[in-house]
């Protein structure tokens, strides 16, 4: 696993996914900065101490934050209402970067889940 991996993963996107994902990228290293940076998947991931905590994935028509967890979506249900969300993944529009804030709750959740938090 590397950066270069997932710096190869979104210099393959078009814009505004490219851009998008790289806002994801940064907000993800800002709550995580000690993450461990590549691919899982295929997909871009971060783990800490060897557990993947947060991910994300580009798709047709729209781009996926990947909590790496069936249980963290349904835990923030509230704050995930106006996304369309499965057990693992929440939709988000190509050209609207998920909030900061809730980037950080997502990822928090996952660092508790596994005991990190």
């Amino acid at each position: 696993m590397s950066e270069q991996d997932i710096d190869a993963y979104l210099a393959a996107l078009d814009e505004p996914k490219r851009s998008t994902l790289e806002e994801l990228r940064r907000s993800i290293i800002e709550v995580i900065p000690d993450a461990v940076q590549g691919l899982s998947y295929g997909t871009p991931a971060f783990k800490v101490q060897g557990k993947t905590v947060a991910g994300f994935a580009a798709f047709k028509n729209h781009l996926s934050y990947l909590p790496h967890s069936g249980s963290v979506l349904a835990e923030l249900d509230h704050e995930v209402a106006r996304f369309e969300t499965s057990k693992g993944s929440l939709k988000f529009a190509i050209d609207d970067p998920l909030p900061k804030h809730l980037v950080t709750k997502l990822i928090r959740v996952r660092m508790r889940e596994i005991g990190m938090e």
